[in-house]
């Protein structure tokens, strides 16, 4: 069964990257946003399976996104993971204390994003 998955980061290296691994990968169906609020807009048109988050993001921020996406109908059930580059355990307590599906970190390996979402979700092997 082939997914849609959103990527929402500012950076658009890791935007590309992400999306031709999984596309390539996995097969599946990549959306992209360089921002929060037009990830938001995306994600209420599009109705992605899960949604990929980066945290550091000027402007909305992933956490304040995760939030704005719980509160809409449209969107408050579409997992998120997020993708950050902070380690440090107060913030991944933070971050998993959101609710959201699992804490990634970048630098994440192209070649396994695709196992590590699927696993993540529970979709079984991707």
């Amino acid at each position: 069964m082939s997914r849609r998955i959103l990527i929402i980061d500012d950076e658009e290296d890791i935007r590309e990257v992400a999306a031709l691994s999984l596309e390539t990968v996995a097969g599946w169906d990549v959306l992209v946003a360089g921002s929060g609020a037009t990830g938001i807009l995306k994600a209420c048109e599009h109705r992605p399976d899960a949604i990929l988050l980066d945290v550091m993001m000027p402007g909305m921020d992933g956490p304040t996104t995760f939030q704005e996406l719980r509160a809409l109908p449209e969107t408050a059930r579409i997992p998120v993971i997020l993708l950050t580059a902070k380690v440090q355990s107060a913030d991944q307590k933070r971050f998993s204390d959101l609710g959201v599906a699992r804490v990634m970190f970048k630098p994440f390996d192209p070649l396994t994003l695709a196992h590590d979402i699927a696993e993540a979700l529970g979709w079984g092997e991707a």
